[in-house]
């Protein structure tokens, strides 16, 4: 493992609030609905096991892998599909969960790729959004914490593939 200078940027409490929250606002827009919700790989997958299990409705879970970031810190604005989805999306409600959003590349390309699915109707959540990293208008239904520039891990991001099972979320020291 690469051993990086952590310091602690959101605390494991403070994320189970804010998902807690998320998950009571998702609840109240799809009332008495059906919801598919979709894991984007690898890193959102803490935030959406906590996510749904915080949903109180009739909910599908489904998974779609890409990868903009390699071995790398910073997106490679090269979105590739790792892992396709397995079930048709057409006339369902659909929420998208990503880790973090930072160019909007990849959750642009996503929202694209699910629209053409035809769902009834697509609804967005990022735990972390990086206004200042945006190179594309990207919006968001619903966000975790706005957080600066700077490279973080924990919470399910990782950093070559590490660090994914901190209880919280870090930012490092090493990369900006």
């Amino acid at each position: 493992m690469v051993p990086l200078k952590l310091s602690e940027l959101i605390s494991q409490d403070d994320l189970q609030t804010k998902v807690t929250e998320i998950g009571k606002k998702i609840t109240e827009q799809f009332k008495g609905e059906e919801l598919t919700a979709i894991c984007v790989l690898k890193g959102s997958c803490l935030y959406f096991a906590d996510l749904v299990r915080s949903i109180d409705l009739d909910i599908q879970c489904e998974f779609f892998g890409v990868s903009s970031y390699g071995a790398s810190t910073h997106s490679s604005g090269e979105v590739k599909t790792t892992l396709d989805l397995t079930v048709p999306l057409e006339g369902k409600n659909v929420l998208l969960v990503e880790d973090i959003v930072d160019t909007g590349l990849t959750m642009n390309f996503l929202k694209k790729n699910i629209e053409a699915r035809m769902p009834k109707k697509l609804v967005t959540t990022s735990l972390l959004f990086k206004p200042a990293a945006l190179k594309t208008e990207c919006y968001i239904d619903h966000v975790g914490f706005e957080i600066e520039n700077r490279f973080v891990v924990g919470y399910g991001l990782d950093y070559q593939g590490f660090y994914r099972n901190l209880p919280y979320i870090a930012q490092s020291s090493d990369f900006n």
